[in-house]
């Protein structure tokens, strides 16, 4: 079961502003990915569930983080079936991400307190979503429905808590940007977790990636 409650994972995630997201196939290399993204301020991290077998990985990655770093939130992402979100809850997932909004995955997350953020590209999605309790929502894709998108739903919706994911890019500019049309967290993925510098074991470079995109989200909400 999770470790975090699910007010304490919300909390965390707005106040911080960011969520990496990242899928690796080796568990020690993913552990030094965790690492370098908790080193550089970002304490909520996401694995996706895109390898085969990846449930085990996470599994390998929670009993890691309860032993080493016990503060880590860590979730299951790309969990778009009620079946996966059982089984990632069961691994010990503290939330759940999805790129879709799906009512029988909520119910899953709901009856386990465990956070749910789904995937949603419209107002009504949204209004569904938070009807069954998502708390924080994932605008994707947000590359394609851009900043304006995120400033207009919240005109009429300013309670509603939207997370782009999907073409963020980790620049001040692009950060600036999001967090200015009103985002309440960035969820940042290969952009901010590059295979280059992950296969070249740069996981300096990419905790210095880190502080610097939590560094500009916080001038950003200053502004």
């Amino acid at each position: 079961m999770a470790k975090f409650l699910r007010h304490e994972v919300v909390s965390r995630i707005l106040d911080i502003g960011l969520i990496p997201t990242f899928y690796e196939d080796d568990v020690e290399t993913a552990k030094k990915i965790v690492e370098a993204c908790a080193g550089g301020g970002a304490k909520v991290v996401e694995f996706t569930n895109r390898g085969i077998q990846a449930y085990q990985k996470f599994s390998e990655l929670i009993r890691w983080r309860n032993k080493e770093f016990p503060d880590i939130v860590f979730g299951a992402g790309t969990v778009i079936e009620p079946s996966i979100a059982s089984l990632y809850i069961n691994c010990g997932a503290d939330f759940i991400v999805s790129p879709i909004f799906n009512r029988n995955v909520a119910k899953i997350c709901n009856k386990y307190k465990v956070l749910y953020v789904p995937g949603c590209s419209t107002p009504t999605e949204i209004t569904l979503a938070e009807e069954m309790g998502a708390e924080v929502i994932k605008i994707f894709p947000a590359d394609v429905l851009g900043p304006q998108f995120i400033k207009d739903v919240l005109g009429p919706m300013p309670w509603s808590k939207l997370m782009p994911s999907g073409g963020v890019e980790p620049t001040k500019e692009s950060i600036t940007t999001w967090i200015k049309a009103g985002a309440a967290a960035l969820n940042i993925g290969s952009n901010l977790i590059r295979k280059d510098l992950v296969k070249d074991k740069k996981f300096d470079v990419i905790k210095r990636m880190v502080e610097d995109c939590i560094r500009w989200i916080e001038d950003a909400r200053r502004l």
